[in-house]
């Protein structure tokens, strides 16, 4: 269960991610990706974070991840900047992929096309927990 403290960071994290990873985004010359940090959760211990990120094309999404995990010392020092007064150690970031809208659209697509996921499991995608 997430404290309080826990979950402000977490909301403090999301926000500047967001921002940091949007003008790098816009920066690096990806016009047309749009670029969303969907949730972020923080250990108990704030050493390490969890950040869940959105990208819109899907096409576009695993190349970018990749570049977003292998920049994540680049992020960490820009966030560190951005954070030193209310945070004194910046967690260590994990980036993942969100899903979670592409889910939901097979959900629907099924639906529509009259397939019922329900009871037939088979139509979607075995999601990983995480």
């Amino acid at each position: 269960m997430e404290t309080q403290r826990q979950k402000k960071i977490a909301g403090l994290l999301q926000q500047d991610l967001a921002d940091i990873l949007q003008r790098s985004a816009a920066d690096g010359g990806l016009r047309g990706v749009i670029l969303t940090v969907s949730k972020v959760y923080v250990t108990s211990d704030l050493s390490i974070a969890r950040v869940y990120v959105s990208i819109f094309p899907p096409g576009e999404a695993r190349p970018l991840l990749k570049g977003i995990q292998a920049e994540s010392a680049g992020v960490r020092h820009e966030l560190a900047r951005r954070t030193r007064h209310q945070l004194r150690r910046v967690p260590e970031l994990l980036f993942f992929l969100d899903d979670s809208l592409d889910y939901i659209e097979k959900i629907e697509k099924s639906l529509e096309d009259g397939e019922n996921p329900i009871e037939n499991p088979d139509l979607l995608d075995r999601r990983k927990k995480s």
